[in-house]
């Protein structure tokens, strides 16, 4: 409750009569509602001036000084009420001085800048960096969600060598999501770790083995024709994936329409001649068939001539591709191979990098996955790809591409990772999977042009650039659907760390005895 406080005029030489407290202003008890007065003298400069102010305010003369506006840095706060002892026992103030600010430093003050850039559903990523707030995000959960947060479950992750982001895919896309009700990982795992890939360790505590696929074919193989690949993508997945390994095979030369019109026919009479047997054809089956002319179609003499010369290109491709990695990709696939359990794990980190080896088994893995997954519905599939360029960069991006809708029917996340996005020429198939992506970590990047492709690919702050040459490791620049990006610091568990550790190499180095 507050009085206004009659206002006088003052004259020159003539002192403001005091203004008249109300009746409960000297009642005991009732006087702490009066309104405040101003009782900080206004500060006085030496500058001459024929009039200023005393300490109470009134108009005399002060020769030599006049009043003059102080910052409220210089000044102390203003008495809330005349009784400061009430005051200080927290009646009307604060017990503690207040700081001066400007509006542009108290914008922190607004809870709606720095809450928490996402909701609780899905597994925690790490802490925003700017408000500290957990962040928790999960593709799959995110585009299951109602109404949808994204469009796309598919996730991009990329990074420089040493910049965290291995750790990061293990914890938040393999560990965590395999704590969800009807989640599993699968993953083809490209880094080498004391001669086997990065993943066996973790694969072991999960309680299986890894897929080992050894250049000697003493190892796991694959099979380029399995039935499940022909049952779950049809005639046209199976033509697409030989038509894609034999691109790999022969250095990304693509197939000509006369070649894929006798792959196509070749795959017909092979479907006819096992479709009453028990045993599953293998790509050394399908060789006798890439040639063969039909006799059905009424082609000229040179048109059946290049009709045998189109299939025989395909089949000395793929010829070339099984003698190379006899044991691999020759013969049925083993039978251990299934996704029985929680985890699966492909490693590939014994193939040599260059070549076509590793592309074929992401290739053959992808399709074989998408039969499998047919026949077992009611699963979400973190499906990684470490060195993922080889999936959306090469001949097996139209796989890619192709089966997107199919992936999202199936519960299939892909998330591919590799260490920058520049890899991906900008006409191939595999870069519309990489704009699709909607939910995007970047991790440092060294290089300029890195960091810009970064920044104008997923329409990231024009800042985020140079933030993402600065990043340390364990931190990324992360951004889901149409939202902003946050910086975020990737935070994990004792246990996690000791199992999430990829450089037991370079630690033994450093061993003392």
């Amino acid at each position: 409750m507050t009085h206004p406080t009659p206002r006088h005029t003052d004259t020159p030489g003539q002192r403001t009569p005091p203004v008249r407290k109300p009746w409960y202003g000297t009642v005991p008890g009732l006087k702490i509602f009066l309104t405040p007065t101003a009782t900080i003298p206004p500060a006085l400069t030496g500058e001459a001036d024929a009039t200023g102010s005393d300490d109470a305010g009134a108009g005399v003369a002060v020769p030599g000084r006049r009043p003059v506006d102080v910052p409220p840095f210089e000044r102390p706060g203003s008495v809330l009420r005349t009784s400061p002892g009430a005051a200080a026992r927290g009646w009307y103030a604060p017990r503690l001085a207040g700081a001066p600010s400007t509006t542009r430093q108290a914008e922190i003050l607004n809870t709606g800048i720095i809450g928490a850039p996402t909701g609780i559903d899905g597994v925690v990523n790490g802490t925003d960096t700017l408000s500290s707030t957990m962040i928790s995000h999960d593709a799959p959960t995110a585009y299951n969600a109602t109404p949808r947060k994204l469009t796309s479950p598919n996730v991009l992750i990329i990074g420089t060598v040493g910049s965290g982001k291995s750790s990061f895919t293990k914890t938040v896309m393999v560990m965590r999501p395999l704590l969800l009700k009807q989640h599993r990982a699968v993953v083809f795992d490209k880094k080498d770790e004391g001669g086997e890939g990065e993943y066996a360790a973790l694969t072991r505590r999960m309680g299986t083995e890894p897929l080992r696929f050894d250049p000697d074919g003493s190892g796991t193989r694959f099979n380029l024709m399995d039935p499940l690949i022909a049952r779950g993508t049809g005639l046209q997945g199976q033509m697409l994936l030989i038509n894609a390994v034999a691109r790999i095979a022969r250095g990304d030369t693509a197939a000509t329409e006369w070649e894929e019109k006798a792959t196509r026919y070749a795959l017909q009479l092979l479907f006819e001649k096992f479709q009453d047997t028990h045993r599953a054809a293998t790509t050394t089956d399908l060789m006798p068939f890439l040639g063969v002319v039909p006799t059905d179609q009424g082609l000229s003499g040179d048109a059946s001539e290049r009709f045998h010369q189109a299939g025989l290109s395909i089949r000395f491709g793929l010829q070339n591709l099984l003698e190379t990695y006899a044991g691999v990709f020759d013969g049925e696939t083993s039978r251990h191979v299934d996704l029985s359990h929680k985890l699966t794990t492909f490693d590939i980190s014994q193939l040599p990098d260059s070549g076509p080896a590793i592309p074929t088994v992401m290739a053959i893995g992808n399709m074989w996955l998408m039969g499998r997954l047919r026949e077992e519905r009611g699963f979400v599939t973190n499906v990684i790809y470490e060195e993922g360029w080889h999936m959306i960069g090469g001949p097996s991006a139209q796989l890619v591409k192709s089966n997107q809708k199919l992936s999202r029917s199936l519960g299939i996340s892909n998330v591919f990772v590799m260490h920058k996005g520049t890899d991906i020429p900008a006409d191939s198939p595999g870069y519309t999977v990489v704009q699709e992506a909607q939910t995007v970590y970047a991790f440092r990047q060294d290089r300029p042009e890195d960091a810009r492709w970064a920044q104008e690919t997923f329409n990231f702050a024009p800042d985020t650039a140079a933030t993402l040459m600065g990043l340390n490791p364990g931190h990324c620049v992360f951004k889901y659907g149409s939202n902003p990006e946050t910086h975020i610091r990737h935070i994990r568990s004792d246990w996690e760390v000791d199992v999430t550790n990829t450089d037991s190499a370079m630690a033994a180095g450093n061993a003392t005895t």
